[in-house]
């Protein structure tokens, strides 16, 4: 069984939602959020990433920036820019981009069932980011940014969805890349009890995005939890915030590759030698976005090529090895380029389709040399995975929208 509890969200008030929502932590860097945030005192950038009110070449890791990142959160409150709501409730938060609704809700997740594999992983994790997360959640005493959850759809829980989105919302607004972001409270305890109930019969939840969040969120219940042993479950730290989409509504885009060089050979040797695992085409009609699974698009001298795996360049029974990430890696990017490490090798890049193909060819013009764009990744290859209990290659997924911080607070204490 899967939880989802209700909570006291700390919330902007309505004429201020639109000024405090932000895009998560992780997709800028701190020159950028500065930049961002610059004219916006209220935006929740002050708080995920603090350094922009810290002097010039502050590490981003100093305990000043997690001091200074709990001095701005209280600050909203204090403000009345947001303030904690009396009761705990369940939230609808609606997201739609480029005519596409993904429609998720809005409550706490159980470090139990994260730890006990309700919650399902794909993704590794890296000690230095989760340590940065774990500072930030201990020293600011709450969930900052919701984790991105999804699970496999219920029509009982899309009935009391449905009930709430027909209803006048809470929050209605448009960001400056043009996503519409609408909110609904549940506020009616009844249809808060039965979204609490219908999720206990939803076996598995995954995470869809927000490994990092998830990991650090349960780490410091632990540690909560170790500094006081007399707990008894209930405590705000058992539990972290999280948004849970149902699997139809999402939709993953292409994570594209670029490489910095040619490894020391012509084209010619490496057309050669890709050639082996796969059909090589030369693509005549401008950039090249793949149409299918198992096929992608090389760019290359200012030229575009259609790659198309050969039967024996993958395991179609095993759900990573037939990924297509997994395919280009095992054949191509470490046997051609000698990139055994994505995680960590320079020499290799990666590219969000929300950038587009445009993207990859302006790289190749500056400081890369050659482009792969990718068909994007499933839902279903995701919960395949996170079923069979194995990892995805790194940047496999790439979501679009992407949840905006700041509208949702939990508190741990």
């Amino acid at each position: 069984m899967s939880v989802i509890r209700p909570f006291r969200a700390i919330r902007p008030t309505k004429e201020y939602a639109s000024k405090v929502a932000a895009l998560p932590y992780d997709v800028m860097n701190s020159k950028e959020a500065k930049e961002m945030a610059k004219e916006n005192p209220c935006s929740f950038l002050h708080v995920d990433k603090a350094e922009i009110d810290l002097p010039d070449g502050t590490y981003i890791y100093d305990e000043k920036v997690y001091l200074k990142a709990r001095e701005n959160l209280d600050k909203l409150s204090a403000d009345g820019i947001c303030r904690q709501d009396d009761e705990p409730k369940l939230y609808i938060y609606r997201q739609i981009m480029n005519g596409r609704a993904q429609t998720g809700i809005v409550g706490c997740a159980s470090i139990d069932d994260y730890m006990n594999n309700i919650i399902k992983k794909h993704e590794l994790t890296r000690a230095d980011k989760e340590a940065d997360r774990i500072n930030h959640v201990d020293y600011c005493d709450a969930n900052t940014g919701p984790i991105f959850l999804t699970y496999r759809g219920k029509d009982a829980i899309d009935a009391v969805v449905a009930k709430y989105t027909a209803t006048e919302p809470e929050y209605d607004f448009t960001t400056d890349d043009g996503i519409v972001n609408t909110v609904w409270v549940v506020a009616e305890q009844a249809d808060i009890d039965a979204l609490v109930n219908e999720f206990a019969n939803v076996p598995y939840l995954y995470i869809a995005d927000g490994h990092h969040r998830a990991a650090s969120a349960v780490k410091v219940g632990m540690k909560r939890r170790k500094a006081n042993p007399d707990y008894d479950g209930t405590e705000e730290f058992n539990f972290f915030l999280a948004v849970y989409f149902k699997s139809d509504d999402l939709a993953i885009m292409d994570y594209n590759r670029l490489i910095a060089d040619k490894n020391s050979m012509a084209t010619a040797e490496i057309l050669e030698k890709i050639g082996e695992n796969f059909t090589v085409e030369k693509h005549g009609k401008g950039a090249y976005k793949p149409e299918a699974k198992h096929t992608f698009g090389m760019y290359i001298d200012n030229e575009w090529y259609k790659l198309t795996a050969k039967n024996g360049a993958f395991d179609e029974t095993d759900p990573v090895d037939r990924l297509d990430v997994s395919i280009l890696q095992k054949n191509v990017i470490t046997p051609v380029f000698g990139i055994d490490d994505p995680r960590t090798d320079k020499r290799i890049d990666f590219v969000g389709g929300i950038r587009g193909l445009a993207e990859l060819e302006k790289r190749c013009a500056e400081d890369m040399q050659i482009a792969f764009s990718m068909y994007p990744t499933t839902l279903d290859d995701l919960m395949d995975i996170a079923d069979a209990q194995k990892i995805m290659p790194p940047k496999s997924t790439w979501f679009e929208p992407k949840l905006l911080s700041g509208l949702f607070i939990h508190k741990l204490s």
